[in-house]
């Protein structure tokens, strides 16, 4: 595969300086605006976007807040109930429930009064993830307009099914570009969906980055 480091570098300009600062505050703000979101934008290649993943530098913790109240991790910390009441989390999103995965379900948490969403799904390139995409992020928004609401998303590794699924509620909720959302997650955790999640979320970049441009074409239209 050749490597498009001119690529890399555009798209590295284009992070502001508090997500490189990795400062102990998130300081993302809930406006629709998107740091690559203009008329010129389109989806990039998917051999692009893994390179851009390969920019590691971040948390490989068993969780971290790497949006506003959104967590993401892995297993142990999906098992560990001191954790979660120590992070004050509300409500759990499981990308891999299932008997033969993590199979917490909503029985687990029922001390902590936690809200509980199961997506079984397969960290496979074939599995259709994107059947999920709208549901994974309407619960993440639930959550997140609940008062004091605070939502933990995972899977085994927290790298993959859950980083999928965060990263297309950004795109979803947040009107946030593909490359924006991987951006915004990659800073404060190293992800890694796989190149079939990864192209799921370039199908739904491609649908959403349409329906923005009829958008403002109506816009114009109208004026």
């Amino acid at each position: 595969m050749k490597i498009s480091f001119q690529f890399i570098s555009e798209q590295l300009s284009l992070i502001q300086p508090e997500y490189m600062q990795r400062s102990s505050k998130m300081h993302h703000t809930r406006d629709s605006s998107s740091l690559t979101s203009s008329t010129s934008y389109e989806t990039p290649a998917l051999s692009d976007l893994q390179q851009l993943l390969w920019l590691r530098g971040s948390s490989d913790n068993h969780v971290d807040q790497v949006w506003p109240n959104i967590y993401l991790g892995d297993a142990w910390a999906a098992r560990s109930k001191t954790t979660l009441q120590s992070l004050n989390i509300t409500h759990i999103l499981n990308a891999a429930d299932g008997p033969y995965s993590i199979n917490t379900g909503a029985k687990y948490y029922a001390d902590l009064q936690i809200e509980y969403y199961g997506v079984e799904a397969f960290d496979d390139p074939s599995f259709d993830l994107s059947i999920f995409f709208y549901d994974a992020a309407n619960f993440i928004g639930k959550a997140l307009n609940s008062s004091g609401g605070k939502v933990f998303v995972h899977c085994a590794m927290g790298v993959s099914r859950s980083a999928t699924l965060v990263l297309a509620f950004l795109m979803i909720h947040e009107n946030m570009t593909l490359v924006d959302a991987l951006k915004t997650v990659s800073a404060h955790r190293n992800i890694c969906p796989n190149a079939g999640f990864l192209s799921q979320l370039r199908d739904l970049d491609m649908k959403l980055n349409e329906e923005r441009k009829r958008t403002r074409a109506s816009a114009i239209k109208g004026l």
